[in-house]
């Protein structure tokens, strides 16, 4: 009968590191999207259904429509109405003025929550019991590292960021726009 020292334990085959970089886990990165997309219209409504994602909260000025435009682009819309028909439930979740917010929610015929401010998470928690879903099955669509991605990660949502409609925006934006550059990979800047 073998004997072992509590000094030297069993003894177990290792198959890899333990230590290894394939075994490490990895904490996401708070203001990191889990995609990048160019446009609302280029993100994959099949992927999206692939990972369990039933409810999209999609942001408003120059994600959806250009920075003070109430003209809905046509790819656009035309995601939204594809969405809809692919069973996806939709809320629309902007730091904008409720008038507006509202009028464009109609045109769509999807939910809104104006007046969000975003990335505090009540806007977030507003959009989710519209939504009536888990968070697991929920993705936010969004043009702003600092308000859609990280209100976004925050609240433990799937998050995209896309690239913004045009270089046009609220005045704090643009600030955060600069600060975005430190945070996003090259060649991921618009």
């Amino acid at each position: 009968m073998r004997v072992e020292s509590a000094a030297q334990g069993p003894r177990r085959r290792v198959h890899r590191s333990e230590d290894s970089e394939e075994n490490s886990r990895k904490a996401p990165r708070m203001l990191g999207p889990n995609r990048f997309a160019p446009r609302l219209c280029d993100v994959s409504l099949d992927e999206l259904a692939g990972r369990g994602i039933r409810g999209l909260i999609v942001d408003l000025d120059n994600t959806l429509v250009a920075y003070r435009c109430s003209e809905i682009i046509e790819e656009h819309l035309a995601w939204i109405q594809m969405a809809q028909r692919r069973s996806f439930k939709i809320v629309m979740l902007s730091n904008n003025f409720s008038d507006r917010v509202r009028s464009i929610a109609d045109q769509l015929a999807v939910e809104c929550v104006p007046n969000a401010l975003k990335p505090l998470p009540t806007g977030f928690w507003r959009a989710q019991r519209a939504l009536a879903l888990p968070r697991r099955q929920i993705a936010v669509v969004g043009d702003q590292l600092f308000t859609d991605v990280l209100g976004g990660r925050i609240f433990g949502f799937y998050t995209i960021l896309t690239e913004p409609i045009e270089p046009h925006d609220f005045a704090l934006t643009r600030v955060f726009r600069f600060f975005e550059r430190l945070f996003l990979p090259q060649r991921h800047l618009p």
